[in-house]
């Protein structure tokens, strides 16, 4: 259900959008945009004559008017021009179509030229050139702004810190992958609870990392930087996880963070996977060591990282236990495969779970929420027990004797970020994802492991589904569908 007050839950088999366009399919539709460009920015408006788009990379003409074809030599010396030849037709012009056009104006970005009949305007970004006649009393400057087009996309955004009514969607600068990086067009992403602190001002990104909210996305490559290793091609379908820049048309990636999209498995169900399943795995398995047999217990069980961890701990075959602060939020728990679950709004988790394990506690805790569950963390942890603390939600602050009760246990605490780790950890992680859980997601109409979708909303709902996740209404992930997605 898309951008609904009370969204309804959407069980992950029935996303109803294709997995992945093929490669044909997604040139066909750029081609299609820029044939719209042209149309409708310049020839109906009648700012141009004719015009056509070079695809700088391909060496080749990608879009033209009708009946303005373009001669490949005309086009690789139009490219020519500005990366080797801009000096020369300043002084001495240049020809195109088997006319002479003396130089009018020309920098690194544009070319006005002009002959008896009319002019010619040449504009290059990073990715096209667009080249177009004009005659007497037409206003050639637009292509300016109209090829800058082609190098904008749209974003989840705010000025300044504050609450969702903050969001909304604005063009920005596509961009360009570097060394080692893949350009993907994002068809999902989803929303995770650091998006809301990044809204708020409270969380950051990291140094280098894009400022626009999204810590995961699926979609298609379409795009490789410099240095790529070949693993992977034009058109794959991926899922990524990212420090920023998922809620966007388009975001550049470190090849070595995506992951294939699982087979019969669509973009918005892929999208509800890097962030959440990354975390819960890179808990359970770098950090928490978990091992066949151990009682694991999950604080925000309802959450993504809930539900991938209570799938994650049953498929170590180690047993998962949840909190959660509604009923509906509990059942859905056991239906992911929660051996129990305890409503932490009206019961004491921490006696139930030692009622539960027969006084032994839990040998693992993942807490997300930090200083107001310590002395009953700490009540219901085994001997020698291990406390993974990967988020405050309800602050850091801890008044007690906290050390010496964690000391008599002889437990440990561990803190846990990904989105801050270094780029050799984050891919060590992804490859250990990829090859120990990542094909438990295929299996037909029975996999072992599948994200849990609460709702979907258009990006032009962002700002709904903020309210959605700070209301603490969703059970499983919230996906954010880009403009366009197959």
């Amino acid at each position: 259900m898309k951008g609904s007050a009370e969204p309804s839950r959407a069980e992950p088999s029935r996303a109803e959008p294709s997995r992945a366009p093929s490669p044909v399919r997604e040139n066909r539709t750029k081609m299609n945009q820029l044939q719209a460009l042209l149309n409708d920015s310049l020839i109906r408006t009648k700012h141009v004559e004719n015009a056509a788009i070079i695809n700088i990379k391909e060496r080749k003409v990608c879009a033209s008017t009708f009946g303005f074809n373009v001669p490949p030599e005309n086009a690789l010396n139009l490219i020519y021009t500005f990366y080797e030849n801009l000096l020369q037709v300043r002084r001495g012009g240049l020809y195109f179509k088997e006319k002479y056009y003396k130089c009018v104006r020309a920098d690194e970005h544009s070319i006005y030229l002009q002959n008896p009949d009319g002019g010619l305007i040449v504009v290059k970004t990073k990715t096209f050139i667009l080249v177009a006649t004009y005659r007497v009393g037409m206003y050639p400057s637009v292509c300016v702004e109209a090829v800058e087009k082609l190098e904008k996309m749209l974003a989840a955004y705010f000025d300044c810190p504050g609450g969702p009514e903050n969001l909304y969607v604005k063009e920005v600068m596509k961009p360009h992958p570097g060394e080692g990086e893949v350009l993907v067009k994002v068809s999902a992403s989803a929303l995770n609870r650091a998006d809301l602190l990044q809204r708020r001002g409270k969380y950051p990104p990291p140094k280098g990392a894009s400022d626009i909210l999204g810590l995961e996305a699926a979609g298609s490559v379409a795009g490789l930087g410099p240095g790529c290793k070949g693993q992977w091609k034009i058109g794959d379908a991926v899922m990524a996880l990212l420090s920023g820049g998922g809620q966007a048309e388009y975001v550049t990636v470190p090849e070595g963070y995506l992951m294939p999209i699982p087979n019969d498995m669509t973009f918005i169900q892929a999208a509800a996977i890097p962030e959440a399943w990354l975390t819960a795995f890179q808990l359970l398995h770098f950090v928490g060591k978990v091992q066949k047999g151990e009682r694991v217990l999950i604080h925000a069980g309802a959450s993504g990282v809930g539900m991938a961890a209570i799938q994650l701990v049953r498929l170590a075959k180690a047993i998962p236990i949840v909190t959660a602060g509604t009923q509906e939020k509990l059942k859905a728990t056991t239906n992911a495969g929660a051996a129990v679950g305890f409503n932490y709004k009206n019961e004491d988790f921490s006696e139930k779970v030692l009622a539960f394990t027969q006084g032994s506690g839990v040998d693992l805790i993942l807490d997300c929420v930090g200083g107001s569950y310590w002395e009953k963390n700490l009540n219901c942890l085994s001997t020698d027990g291990r406390w993974i603390i990967y988020g405050l939600l309800s602050g850091g602050e801890v008044h007690g004797d906290l050390l010496a009760r964690l000391l008599s246990k002889r437990a440990s605490i561990h803190t846990s970020l990904l989105r801050s780790q270094d780029k050799e950890y984050k891919e060590r992680l992804v490859q250990a994802f990829t090859e120990d859980a990542l094909p438990y997601f295929s299996g037909g109409t029975s996999p072992q492991l599948q994200p849990l979708l609460d709702s979907v909303y258009p990006l032009h709902e962002i700002a709904e589904a903020h309210r959605i996740m700070e209301e603490n209404k969703n059970i499983g992930k919230i996906v954010i569908e880009m403009p366009g997605s197959p």
